[in-house]
């Protein structure tokens, strides 16, 4: 189908835009994103990662116009905040007391700033080891972070576990994307509430947004965009709510959606 419409196009990072095998981008990657901004689309970036640790975009860094961070708790383009939501401080405090109390991970979020409990390790082992991830060398003391607005708790403990504390914090949602961990923000904040804050920022119609994703913490983005695409390794429920369902990261997938749509 032909389509001269020009799009505003989210994509989340892990197991989107980077693959968990290669921990890069796709070269048919780069040259999707690079040829979709040629035609005049706008490329987003929208994920649960804080900015701190967005370190693998190099290779399309030039060609990002805005970013919906923190599972859309946190959005901006250059210096420009869109969008801010905290979690309330007696969850994070009721959060960080159970991490404590039950000695499991959790990566405290703030708005400047990163505090990680690790009592078994398993935050390094997963985040360096697995995903790749950097600079969490830079992550500062627990009491400093809880003195800044908490945007993002990661918490890493089993679904099971995830059904019975939730209902605690009432005034949050968990987004899991890895079977790890999950990360929990306010209610007001998920990559889909990210996204359309963006647009009306930027005063686009939400009917021309393309979103892009892959993991649990990607559904409501999927739902609200004008196009949900879901990629070819993305969790079942994710394709069954996504209106098209590409290629895998590592099989041309970003670049064999834009070509459906006709975007490139």
């Amino acid at each position: 189908m032909a389509n001269s419409a020009l799009y505003a196009l989210y994509y989340d990072i892990d197991g989107t835009l980077v693959s968990f095998k290669t921990h890069e981008i796709p070269p048919s990657t780069i040259l999707a994103l690079t040829q979709a901004k040629a035609n005049g689309h706008k490329v987003f970036i929208a994920t649960g990662r804080p900015p701190l640790i967005i370190t693998n975009l190099g290779a399309i860094e030039h060609l990002i116009d805005g970013y919906v961070t923190i599972n859309g708790a946190l959005c901006f383009i250059g210096k420009d905040i869109v969008r801010c939501k905290e979690i309330a401080p007696q969850s994070v405090n009721l959060m960080v007391e159970d991490a404590q109390d039950k000695h499991y991970g959790l990566i405290v979020i703030g708005e400047n700033d990163i505090a990680v409990l690790d009592p078994h390790g398993e935050v390094d082992r997963i985040f360096r080891l697995q995903l790749a991830v950097e600079n969490l060398h830079q992550a500062k003391p627990l009491e400093e972070v809880l003195q800044q607005r908490i945007l993002q708790l990661t918490a890493f403990f089993p679904e099971d576990y995830e059904e019975r504390l939730m209902p605690r914090i009432p005034d949050c949602i968990s987004g899991r994307w890895h079977p790890a961990f999950t990360d929990i923000t306010a209610k007001e904040a998920d990559k889909g509430k990210g996204i359309l804050a963006m647009a009306a920022h930027l005063g686009l119609d939400p009917q021309y947004t393309m979103a892009f994703g892959d993991g649990g913490n990607d559904t409501a983005m999927i739902k609200a965009a004008g196009i949900g695409v879901a990629m070819g390794n993305a969790i079942e429920s994710l394709k069954q709510d996504a209106d098209y369902t590409t290629t895998s990261v590592d099989d041309n997938g970003i670049l064999n959606a834009l070509r459906h749509y006709h975007l490139v």
